[in-house]
């Protein structure tokens, strides 16, 4: 059990209304790991230390790199798995 601030305890159902990123039971695998891509990815446009280090370290401008991970984030990891279908019939 984690708490607040107020130092009430917070259940681990409250977490998961919370914040989206932390998943549920059903969540499939190609789910959690674009969450969790998203997740590292908004970080990384988010702080301006962070994407001038990739800016020098890639040899491009903060803009181009900024740009490049925003449109990462529309697919992360690529397009979702086909579902499967357990018809019988």
């Amino acid at each position: 059990m984690a708490s607040n601030p107020g130092g009430l305890p917070i259940s681990t159902d409250q977490l998961k209304a919370r914040y989206i990123g932390t998943g549920h039971a059903d969540i499939s695998k190609h789910e959690w790991a674009t969450n969790q891509h998203r997740d590292t990815l908004a970080s990384h446009v988010g702080h301006y230390d962070q994407l001038s280090y990739y800016a020098v370290a890639e040899n491009e401008s903060i803009g181009r790199i900024r740009s490049r991970m925003l449109e990462k984030m529309l697919q992360p990891c690529g397009p979702p798995p086909k579902k499967k279908d357990h018809s019988t019939g």
